[in-house]
């Protein structure tokens, strides 16, 4: 039974009434501009983009925690490092291609390179990718548990943090509210941290208490368990987040450099998460549901007000990831579907788009969590399906040596999304174990890849003619 003290509810009320006044007053100059109402007029500077880039990132903090109470520091091996890598290729290949593009969206892109057809799938795609569903249900489920209300109306307060200022602010009410989390985040874990190293000791503590493989990188598990993880962090390079925020970015160096030095506090971040979700599995071993296994660590461990604070950062981990999400989506329904496939497009109703998209994508990601109430099956869902049909085109559409014709490329996207959905249909009907150990998305990677290598060669050798 999670209790709160009176400290504890008004550390969390202010951190909820501070996030509301930061997203209200970040207003844009212009409302009805679209640059400046989707993309903070294409100004944002390196601190703006470091703090946005790195708050936004760790949405699935009860993931987190579950993961690395399962499995110990094999979290951060699977968890962050595949993502560090991929996220430095990505700065240094991408961040200043894409600022230099002056688009919107990953569909922008693709549009331009492959055709509309390619473009119109894609739009489909981003929009399922930037879901703010799996957050949504974390913060409703939160919202539920600390205050003993239905998840309905959990979801429906989840969506008012985070989702009214986005109607007035768009884009640069995200971002300054994002500023104002990424302090909190940090706040609430280095004192999670310290609380429990004071309570219970250090690395010795941690050693008597925790299973030995929960102190080893690769956790006692196979080789392929890893290069699976490591693939499907993959999906680095189609977040339509990092485009975003490189389409807002300064200049292509803020880009790059924002991404980089990202990298770094993303590592000191994971070393703070996963941290504490040691010192959870070693207080409370048997836990009948891991994923809530911060909420009750803090509830053991931390005194009056402490405790408020780390909610109030697990608050403003999801809450981060939440708004960042539910602008995207919106903006993918307000410029990708409505804009793009009106008869007449006219580029100051962008804006009056987007604002009906937070609407219908609000209204969507409620359904959802009521309906599957899985975080994990969501993400499983829509990393597997949405991932490998645009990767590799995301890459040709900026590298000349890389593009494909525009028909090969919809055939890639087509194929790779009915391998993805089929395997995953399918891969539990074979009788070998292996088999049903290689994810929908990694089938999904190989076959975009196949079609991708192809298109490569045939694009080569009609240049060569």
């Amino acid at each position: 039974m999670i209790s709160f003290s009176c400290l504890d509810l008004t550390v969390i009320v202010v951190f909820f009434v501070v996030l509301l006044a930061i997203g209200f007053f970040a207003n844009t100059k212009n409302g009805n501009d679209s640059s400046e109402y989707l993309l903070s007029g294409r100004k944002m500077g390196l601190l703006l983009f470091i703090f946005t880039n790195v708050s936004t990132w760790y949405g699935g903090i009860l993931g987190i925690g579950e993961f690395t109470y399962r499995y110990g520091i094999l979290s951060w091996v699977t968890q962050g490092l595949p993502y560090y890598f991929f996220a430095v290729i990505f700065a240094f290949l991408l961040a200043k291609k894409v600022r230099a593009s002056s688009l919107y969206t990953i569909p922008d892109k693709l549009e331009q390179t492959y055709g509309k057809e390619v473009g119109v799938i894609s739009s489909v795609l981003v929009f399922i990718l930037v879901s703010p569903a799996p957050y949504l249900l974390m913060v409703g489920n939160l919202i539920s548990l600390m205050f003993n209300i239905h998840l309905f109306y959990g979801l429906l307060i989840g969506l008012a943090l985070s989702g009214l200022y986005l109607f007035r602010g768009g884009y640069k009410s995200d971002v300054y509210a994002d500023v104002f989390q990424f302090f909190v985040m940090f706040a609430g874990f280095i004192v999670a941290v310290v609380v429990s190293v004071n309570n219970y000791g250090g690395m010795e503590f941690l050693k008597k208490e925790l299973p030995a493989t929960h102190l080893q990188f690769t956790g006692n598990v196979s080789i392929l368990y890893l290069i699976v993880w490591f693939l499907i962090a993959l999906w680095t390079f189609a977040d339509p987040g990092f485009h975003q925020r490189c389409y807002a970015a300064k200049n292509g160096n803020v880009a790059k450099w924002g991404i980089i030095i990202s990298v770094l506090l993303w590592a000191l971040f994971d070393f703070l998460t996963t941290t504490t979700g040691l010192f959870a599995r070693a207080v409370h071993p048997n836990l009948e549901n891991p994923l809530l296994s911060f909420p009750i660590f803090a509830e053991s461990t931390f005194s009056s007000g402490i405790k408020g604070l780390f909610y109030a950062a697990m608050f403003a981990t999801i809450l981060s990831t939440l708004n960042s999400f539910l602008f995207l989506s919106a903006t993918t329904f307000g410029r990708d579907f409505v804009f793009k496939l009106s008869k007449n497009p006219d580029e100051t109703k962008i804006t009056l788009y987007t604002r009906i998209g937070l609407v219908v994508s609000s209204a969507l990601a409620v359904a959802m969590s009521l309906y599957v109430q899985s975080v994990v099956t969501i993400w499983y869902l829509i990393g597997s399906i949405c991932i490998p049909p645009i990767i590799f085109l995301i890459f040709g559409s900026y590298y000349e040596k890389l593009k494909i014709s525009k028909t090969i490329a919809l055939y890639e996207m087509i194929v790779s999304v009915f391998a993805s959905l089929t395997w995953y249909f399918t891969k539990d009907l074979f009788k070998v174990n292996w088999f049903a150990d290689i994810e929908p998305m990694i089938v999904g990677i190989a076959a975009a890849g196949i079609i991708h290598l192809y298109g490569i060669k045939k694009a080569a050798k009609a240049a060569a003619l």
